[in-house]
């Protein structure tokens, strides 16, 4: 069923101000994270993390740095978040029971420090130095991975240029998606560090985004063979308003789901909700602002082609 019938949006004569804003936002947010520096998680660094809950809130970061040294783990990674009274903590120590002992030495400090607040072990989490840089190695891979299959795959169904401004429009989405979640976990709001978690998110943005950004394509195609005489740019425009209520309508039902895990799913979870929430945002965006604007720039900067003829625009009937 559409609820958005008869749309007629000139998408296209914004295509340059859209596109020339969307990479300067890129650059300038990536630029703010080698600025300000990325927090990894435990997956990536090594070492043991806990995750504890003061209930009367009596702690303060200092507090606990202090009774964490005091117990032997110097150096440890103070970070208050979530609810009031929640704090994680980072030891570079691990020890042969996967980090069991270390998290109960860190809890039992804490409890000892703080006798008259009650202390909680929420999570605790142990992985070793050897196996977190084969993470960070094997995470890397994947969406390199990712990004050649899926250029690969919209090349062959359509053609090269096409699959070109997919991957452009990707990786777009994956690095604004990467820079907002790693400034907004500056602000200590919510639990964004780059983890395991991170990478699932942003595969997932890459299957999620390349899916929506092939059924506009598939509609481009069906109208040039439909609209011989139209300019590239008109027929991009009619399939970019006749997809667009399937865009919106899928969009809406998925950040809905997304909204509660963000709620509601907890600490574990809302991390990787938040980020997923974040690239389709911008997957949607990039689906109708920066694919196709890119096929049309390609034809006319790089192929010198007339986008108003759309044979030799495209190639294709």
């Amino acid at each position: 069923m559409d609820l958005i019938r008869k749309t007629n949006i000139d998408f296209v004569s914004k295509r340059n101000t859209f596109f020339v804003t969307s990479i300067v936002l890129t650059v300038v947010g990536i630029a703010l994270v080698a600025i300000l520096g990325i927090d990894y998680g435990i997956d990536f660094l090594g070492g043991t993390q806990v995750t504890v809950e003061f209930k009367q809130n009596s702690a303060t970061p200092d507090g606990v740095r202090e009774a964490i040294s005091k117990a032997g783990y110097g150096g440890a990674e103070i970070k208050s978040f979530g609810r009031p009274g929640q704090y994680l903590i980072r030891v570079t120590d691990i020890d042969q029971a996967g980090g069991t002992t270390t998290s109960n030495n860190v809890v039992q400090a804490l409890r000892t420090t703080f006798a008259n607040d009650e202390v909680m072990l929420l999570q605790s989490e142990a992985v070793e130095a050897k196996i977190s840089s084969e993470l960070i190695y094997e995470s890397l891979l994947a969406l390199v991975v990712a990004f050649a299959i899926m250029l690969i795959y919209v090349a062959f169904r359509f053609e090269f240029v096409f699959g070109l401004g997919a991957i452009v429009a990707l990786l777009h989405d994956v690095l604004m998606a990467f820079a907002i979640s790693v400034l907004f976990n500056k602000t200590g709001l919510l639990n964004l560090e780059t983890s395991i978690n991170s990478i699932a998110a942003y595969l997932t943005i890459l299957g999620y985004s390349i899916n929506d950004k092939v059924v506009v394509f598939d509609r481009v195609r069906e109208n040039l063979a439909i609209h011989k005489g139209y300019t590239l740019s008109d027929v991009i425009n009619i399939s970019l308003n006749e997809t667009l209520s399937r865009t919106l309508i899928t969009g809406v039902s998925v950040l809905a789901a997304l909204l509660v895990l963000v709620l509601f799913g907890g600490d574990v979870l809302e991390g990787f909700a938040f980020t997923m929430f974040i690239g389709i945002v911008i997957g949607t965006y990039s689906s109708i602002y920066i694919a196709s604007s890119f096929v049309i720039w390609f034809n006319q900067r790089v192929r010198h082609k007339n986008v108003g003829d759309v044979h030799t625009a495209t190639g294709k009937a």
